[in-house]
């Protein structure tokens, strides 16, 4: 059979090696097609920024958001509209092309840089934009491997902007970087040492964020969420963009509607800043591809920030809304108009339905950021030279509807009764609400937050080095074992190589997208495994 598109950006990519006729997150081939010319046409744009720095020209702020939004729009669940995604491509496209007669040295500069399209997207860019132009399958897995990393770093550089927090230093890697995978003259050892310069950066961007989010909403503290309803009509809120949770949350107020969390916002709750508003109900259901089932029940309308969407069921769909990098045709949408987004035809809509539907009760804990774990550090010190806390076992991550996943419940579960996970993004779905109990008082499931969070696990990983005068953070009595499903999940990954993190392991499967020989770098360089089964990793790990 032809194949009709190529992606394996993801983990659940068909058979572990690529969708070929459709994704498996929903997207279709016209749109993964799309997604190639705009991210082939913002290669060509950052070659042409790159070369306005390296003239001595700054370049604007808005050019800076529009890569940066370019490439978020491209992860995975993002964004399945045609419409507007060719609206970014030709607004890439005239950016480009005023910026280009500026350059004074552009003989250097490649086919992206001077390429344009005209009414026929498909027939004449295919061959030479996609993944598979590049032959050679190593220096292909190395440049897709830096573009996902990118890809992650752009999604969180972007709620660092919306926070009004931007970084020359880390736009202008981005860009760099983006356009050196155009380079036919780097070799693998030059693309592998990118690679590393990525995760590099990918601390900087974490770190901005970090500081946007407990600069603007406060530093998060420990705090019980509840997960039952209120019988008031709701909002439900899922993504990963706390600026449109605030926006959000102060439209609603006195208007009888209740907002709720979904997925990766369920962190929001720890932050002190959003403790002041009476209607912030809860936390509703669970990781992000459940929605199917829970959207149905929530009954009033969704708000989608970021990635996570799941293509709707027509029971809902007039009830999902989508904004910013987000988008789904058919569903309505809310723009961004200088800096301010208005809500109000989700809040009426939300007025005329019935109130969630209860689908459990009770309250999970979360809030163990650096800065609270920190403030804990004497206690935490305490039981591990006690021998009350033998092992720290970090399970940030991802979560997603293959069975296999239930491998990180089932070691969860497993689990020696004096080891604590720290965790971060919806990963901790698979156990965050099972009763695992505390060990003197500190919860042995600490959430960190959203995926982005991870950066806190970092924080709190040197830090304990340091407290136990360590060399080697590898010497810690810390063990990964990450799940992983789209590209903020590599930046990640690449952000903890670059820290110095060994032998971690990751599943549910390793990436499609890494080539044999690129694997083995990875496992001879940094130990990077594969899960198998819970009991022989519990060996592994513990030696029983």
């Amino acid at each position: 059979m032809e194949e009709k598109m190529f992606c394996f950006q993801c983990q659940e990519t068909f058979g572990n090696k690529g969708c070929t006729n459709g994704g498996v997150c929903g997207k279709q081939p016209d749109t993964a097609h799309l997604q190639d010319v705009l991210i082939y046409a913002t290669k060509g744009l950052s070659e042409v920024t790159t070369a306005w720095r390296r003239e001595g020209h700054a370049v604007p702020k808005d050019v800076n958001h529009l890569i940066t939004v370019n490439l978020f729009v491209t992860i995975t669940n993002a964004n399945f509209d045609n419409d507007f995604i060719t609206k970014r491509i030709e607004k890439t496209l005239d950016v480009k092309n005023h910026m280009i007669s500026e350059v004074k040295d552009s003989a250097h500069l490649s086919h992206a840089a001077w390429w344009d399209v005209g009414e026929e997207y498909f027939k004449d860019a295919y061959p030479f934009i996609g993944v598979l132009a590049t032959k050679d399958e190593n220096v292909r897995s190395l440049r897709e491997l830096i573009t996902y990393g990118l890809k992650g770093l752009a999604a969180y550089s972007h709620h660092a902007n919306v926070l009004h927090k931007d970084s020359e230093e880390i736009d202008a890697f981005l860009q760099e970087t983006l356009a050196k995978t155009l380079d036919d003259s780097l070799s693998v050892d030059d693309l592998t040492a990118l690679t590393l310069k990525t995760g590099e950066y990918g601390v900087k961007g974490m770190a901005m964020l970090d500081e946007a989010n407990t600069s603007t909403y406060g530093n998060p503290e420990i705090t019980e969420v509840e997960i039952g309803v209120r019988k008031n009509p709701g909002i439900l809120i899922s993504g990963h963009d706390l600026k449109d949770l605030e926006m959000l949350l102060e439209q609603t107020k006195d208007t009888g509607v209740d907002v709720y969390t979904h997925g990766e916002m369920l962190p929001a709750h720890y932050y002190p800043f959003f403790k002041k508003y009476r209607n912030f109900a809860g936390n509703y259901g669970n990781a992000w591809w459940k929605q199917r089932e829970e959207f149905d029940s929530f009954n009033g309308p969704i708000l989608m920030t970021t990635n996570c969407v799941v293509p709707p069921k027509e029971s809902y769909k007039d009830r999902l809304w989508t904004t910013g990098a987000v988008s789904f045709p058919g569903c309505g949408h809310i723009d961004d108009k200088e800096g301010v987004k208005d809500f109000s035809p989700i809040i009426e809509q939300a007025k005329k339905c019935q109130a969630p539907t209860e689908i459990e009760t009770g309250k999970i804990v979360g809030g163990f950021a650096h800065n609270q774990v920190l403030a804990l550090a004497d206690k935490v010190v305490d039981a591990v030279k006690s021998g009350a806390i033998k092992k720290f076992i970090v399970m940030a991550g991802c979560d997603g509807r293959a069975r296999s996943r239930e491998y990180y419940r089932n070691f969860a579960l497993a689990l020696p009764k004096d080891t604590v996970i720290l965790t971060a993004g919806c990963a901790k779905y698979k156990y965050n609400k099972l009763d695992l109990g505390t060990i003197g008082g500190i919860p042995r499931v600490l959430d960190a937050g959203q995926c982005n969070d991870s950066y806190s696990l970092a924080v709190i990983a040197l830090k304990l080095k340091e407290v136990f005068g360590l060399d080697d953070v590898n010497d810690l009595p810390i063990v990964y074992n990450i799940a992983w499903y789209e590209q903020k999940a590599v930046i990640v990954l690449l952000a903890l190589l670059y820290l110095g993190v060994k032998n971690i392991h990751l599943g549910p499967t390793l990436p499609a997208f890494l080539s044999p020989a690129v694997v083995n770098v990875l496992v001879d360089k940094f130990g990077i495994a594969g899960i198998t089964t819970v009991e022989d990793d519990m060996k592994l790990f513990f030696g029983k």
